[in-house]
């Protein structure tokens, strides 16, 4: 790993640890009137969840950026020029190593053994990028999921400030949150394997070595489960919700009916 890459690694696991600690807090208090009146676990969550959602928005559309404007990346899958692919993985890395720290310092309040999984699962695929430069497109199109996380976050952001489920803003954002995660997770599965059995039997492909190519496949395999172990319980939840907003508005038709009923027999 060169030394940007180290860099960048290191600077980012500190930006993101000032922005919980620091610019969160003030953030958060300043614009949101129900921050502080949050119990001490639901403060660390909260300024954690701000923080995914900052370094979601920046390594989702950084990796926008590659895909549409990278042409050494798209042209060569698997050796391209790996330059502003490795620094969007640095900045994930970073931000990996400090949600890992935060977990296990607060892990009666906020562990969960499925993020665990999927920070290793990444961090063991993207070691050989920034190691030894190698999938610049499939680790930057991996990113292309993060665009999910700040419907996520927001979905977490209303509950804890005991938005009602049938608020408005609550239903649009569960569904954005179900489409995107649909589309940035699930959807572009199918295109993203193709273009790996493309590469398979190809001379780029065997100059990996057997290191690099289980590590490759095995971290997208076990990402891609927990992908769709997760869009499966948005999936629930997002029915849950829309049957529950049937529900009571099939009720309020039948009282509106009922009304009428009573008014014209009285």
């Amino acid at each position: 790993m060169e030394t940007r890459e180290l860099t960048v690694v290191a600077g980012s696991f500190v930006g993101f640890q000032l922005l919980f600690s620091v610019a969160s807090p003030l953030f958060s208090s300043t614009f949101t009137p129900g921050y502080g009146c949050l119990p001490p676990t639901k403060l660390t969550e909260w300024n954690s969840r701000l923080v995914s959602t900052v370094h979601a928005l920046i390594v989702g559309l950084f990796c926008l950026y590659i895909l549409w404007f990278d042409d050494a990346v798209n042209a060569d899958p698997v050796w391209g020029e790996p330059g502003l692919v490795k620094l969007n993985v640095a900045i994930t890395c970073g931000y990996l190593l400090y949600d890992l720290v935060l977990l296990a310092t607060n892990w009666s309040t906020m562990g969960d053994s499925f993020f665990v999984c999927h920070h290793l699962a990444a961090l063991y695929a993207y070691g050989y990028v920034l190691s030894r430069g190698v999938l610049p497109y499939f680790a930057n199109f991996r990113l292309i999921s993060e665009l999910s996380t700040p419907f996520v976050n927001q979905r977490w952001f209303y509950e804890v400030l005991k938005y009602p489920r049938s608020d408005r803003l609550v239903v649009a954002n569960g569904m954005a949150m179900a489409v995107v995660f649909f589309m940035v997770r699930i959807f572009v599965m199918p295109p993203y394997w193709a273009r790996v059995f493309a590469t398979f039997g190809t001379e780029a492909f065997e100059r990996l070595g057997v290191g690099a190519q289980v590590a490759w496949i095995t971290s997208c395999i076990a990402l891609d489960i927990l992908n769709t172990i997760w869009m499966y319980k948005i999936a629930r939840g997002c029915y849950k919700v829309m049957m529950g907003a049937s529900g009571r508005k099939a009720k309020e038709v039948s009282l509106l009916k009922q009304n009428h009923v009573n008014n014209h027999t009285d």
